[in-house]
């Protein structure tokens, strides 16, 4: 594979270390340790600022800025860090922060990306968060601190999740919606704190089988139309539809939320399914 092309304009730190087929484009800055995988593009203006590691072939894009200091006041100028994964793309002016220091409150010390995903322009991961792979991020969807968020979830324009909030795999927030509760796998919510509906196109397109979406859409039925205490559904979904792995799944998501779920008083959909993406 070819050396590493970095652009005359841009500053590059000697701690840095530029893997193979790396592309550097005009007026980029490389700040401290960053190590940057082989294949990735870094375009125009783009900060880096280690310690900051990337992996192989992500895309990097103007204006965006990985591993810039928490947003904490908590926050000294310790020596913390940003871990992403292969295969990445951050649109025009995304931010990823580092993490806050292990041991100062609930701090880890690192933010972590994961693979595959698509963070669309302005969209913004704080510190001590955990993105899973091939997630959307769509314009100015941002998460706040401690966040984790499951493969391939979907956050919609505009849309934003409290800190130390969790969701799911394939769960869908709507555009310019909000939520401060944990949002479970394969859930569609709106608005704020409002669950519609099942994402069974994702859950489709990710392979999973239809007796299985039936059986999550089953479950999602025992506490929206049913209208169960959220403990009385899950024993519900345990007994009537445990041997689905879909549904294990998400009973293990609502018994370990600490922030909880919305229950049947914050639902509003159609027949309590959505035909979301």
């Amino acid at each position: 594979m070819p050396p590493p092309a970095v652009h005359p304009s841009a500053v590059v730190s000697a701690e840095a270390v530029l893997g193979e087929d790396v592309r550097v484009g005009p007026f980029v800055v490389i700040d401290g340790p960053v190590t940057v995988g082989p294949g990735t593009v870094v375009r125009p203006h783009a900060h880096l600022i280690g310690p900051l590691t990337l992996g192989a072939n992500n895309d990097v894009g103007t204006g965006t800025v990985l591993g810039g200091a928490p947003q904490h006041l908590g926050y000294r100028g310790e020596p913390t860090g940003v871990e992403i994964g292969d295969g990445n793309t951050f649109r025009e002016h995304v931010t990823v922060h580092r993490g806050m220091p292990a041991g100062v409150g609930p701090g880890t010390g690192v933010t972590r990306v994961g693979g595959r995903n698509l963070f669309m322009a302005g969209s913004h991961v704080a510190h001590d968060c955990v993105v899973g792979n091939e997630c959307l991020f769509a314009n100015a969807a941002v998460i706040g601190g401690h966040v984790t968020v499951g493969d391939r979830a979907l956050l919609s324009g505009n849309s934003a999740v409290h800190q130390f909030c969790r969701v799911g795999r394939l769960a869908l927030l709507s555009g310019a919606s909000a939520s401060s509760k944990d949002i479970p796998p394969f859930w569609v919510m709106q608005e704020v704190n409002w669950v519609c509906g099942v994402n069974t196109v994702g859950m489709r397109r990710a392979g999973i089988p239809t007796p299985e979406i039936q059986a999550v859409r089953r479950a999602f039925g025992f506490i929206y139309s049913d209208r169960l205490p959220i403990p009385a559904a899950l024993l519900r979904m345990e007994a009537e539809l445990g041997h689905f792995p879909a549904v294990r799944e998400l009973v293990e998501f609502v018994r370990t939320s600490k922030r909880g779920i919305c229950g049947a008083h914050r639902f509003h959909g159609h027949g309590g399914d959505a035909e979301a993406a």
